[in-house]
């Protein structure tokens, strides 16, 4: 409907909103209606809603590395085939993240993504039913997993940046990436105390799994019953509406998916950034499946420290989970500050956290043979600083998440698991020390993505302003949306 109709019409189309069903609702609102009339509480709510949702995946993705060690003598696996299960995993995710990122900028994002929350909680659970000796059974349903995921984590970003704009989209994705850390830790906790009180690994699946689907219900009920989410879903459903939204931008129109991937490889700060997240990619993904294995291994190696691999796994997930939330806390705080003076404040804060996460990151391998509790406030400080928040919108963030995994961590778990099982097989390495050669990998990772990061910042300001041009009717629209 035109935007220059009388108010006495839109009125009266809005005061039909109670008696309609939900989806004449959301296909009868007015355009004039739906900007003028979405609450901050509407907008507030949906955050809300895909927090919550993005906890739960993390939580989905890390439970299994909770219970390493129990699935490892459950299937009779080494830790190269461990490594495997996150490492399919991030192949399906990968895969499937750039088809949904190209969707999501054309079709309803609210059913994509809830139909990827029902597809990754129905394979999840049919995981925690492979009986041993069918762990390729396994390995496929955790492929189908990453799948389920990929339409979540690529689509649920960009729908805050179209709702949001500056320091309130950058404080409403800090909260929504606040789920990261928190999921996952949340992941290591709930699976090792499930399993620990169960006596079986796999009902860290199944408790998790309801918990998945209480949490689809009630999105599913919100984005159907709540107005004011109504009202804030059809700003992401409208194709003419929706991206560019919040800054009113003129240039918003779709363009072929080939000519969106040709003009963002042209964007030297994008392609920098993407290989910086490949270097966080490949040093998080071997850490958290092997992390909480390493340092029980180090308490096995001191008899009479007392404590078994759960509690381990609940350690580290408290450690995960307060490491993340002040990483995103300080980072997003101190990225804010930086760029009141440097433009590129971003990447300088991405670039020194991960240069000095390497620096404590080794001193935590090393230190976990020697000093577990001094090995605790490094690995602390390692976390925290390696703590990376992208912000792109769904075919940049699709292409990032596809080329960051694919040379990150698709590979890092069942590469330094094969050479951990080289080095304890072959050469005759403890489990421990084999692991500890294989973890040093990362710190060197670690520092690379760091310098990656430093190039970033030299790029980074005059790419920001081509895009703001092209966004706000600038002649060349091969530059794709890209203002953050």
């Amino acid at each position: 409907m035109p935007h220059n109709q009388k108010n006495d019409t839109a009125g009266s189309e809005t005061s039909s909103l109670s008696e309609a069903a939900p989806s004449e609702i959301v296909d009868s609102v007015p355009e004039a209606v739906v900007e003028d009339s979405v609450s901050m509480l509407g907008r507030y709510v949906t955050v809300g809603i895909l927090t919550l949702v993005n906890l739960l995946n993390y939580m989905d993705r890390l439970t299994i590395a909770g219970v390493l060690g129990q699935v490892e003598t459950y299937y009779k696996i080494q830790d190269a085939e461990a490594g495997l299960l996150q490492a399919i995993f991030i192949v399906g995710y990968m895969i499937f993240s750039p088809i949904f990122g190209y969707c999501g900028d054309r079709y309803s994002r609210k059913y994509l993504m809830l139909g990827g929350i029902a597809f990754w909680s129905v394979v999840t659970l049919a995981g925690s039913f492979v009986p041993p000796g069918y762990f390729w059974v396994l390995v496929l349903l955790r492929a189908l997993v990453g799948i389920g995921e990929a339409s979540y984590s690529t689509i649920a970003p960009t729908i805050i940046s179209d709702m949001f704009v500056q320091s309130q989209r950058s404080y409403m994705l800090m909260v929504f990436y606040f789920a990261i850390p928190v999921g996952g830790g949340l992941g290591y906790i709930v699976g090792s105390e499930v399993a620990k009180a169960a006596g079986a690994w796999y009902w860290a699946l199944r408790i998790t799994e309801l918990t998945t689907y209480t949490m689809f219900v009630i999105s599913l009920l919100c984005y159907t019953w709540s107005r004011a989410a109504l009202l804030s879903t059809h700003l992401f459903r409208s194709q003419r509406s929706s991206p560019g939204m919040a800054e009113h931008a003129v240039n918003t129109r779709n363009t072929p998916l080939l000519k969106d991937i040709k003009a963002l490889l042209t964007i030297k700060s994008f392609m920098l950034d993407t290989f910086g997240f490949v270097c966080v990619a490949f040093v998080a993904g071997a850490l958290a499946l092997f992390g909480p294995k390493f340092v029980y291994q180090a308490y096995v190696r001191q008899p009479g420290n007392g404590m078994d691999s759960a509690t381990v796994s609940f350690y580290f997930g408290l450690l995960t989970c307060g490491s993340g939330f002040f990483g995103i806390l300080i980072g997003s705080n101190l990225a804010y500050l930086v760029k009141k003076r440097f433009p590129s404040g971003d990447a300088l804060v991405c670039a020194f956290g991960l240069i000095g996460s390497s620096v404590f990151l080794y001193l935590t391998i090393l230190l976990l043979e020697y000093s577990i509790p001094a090995a605790w406030v490094t690995m602390f400080l390692s976390m925290t600083m390696y703590t990376v928040i992208p912000t792109r919108r769904s075919t940049a963030e699709a292409m990032q998440i596809f080329i960051g995994h694919l040379l990150g961590d698709a590979g890092s778990p069942y590469l330094l698991g094969l050479f951990s099982d080289y080095l304890n097989g072959t050469k005759g390495f403890s489990q421990f020390h084999a692991l500890q050669y294989s973890l040093y990998t990362c710190t060197i990772v670690a520092m690379l993505g760091g310098g990656i990061f430093l190039a970033c910042s030299l790029f980074i300001e005059s790419d920001r302003k081509k895009a703001d041009e092209v966004v706000h009717g600038g002649e060349d629209d091969d530059v794709p949306f890209l203002t953050d």
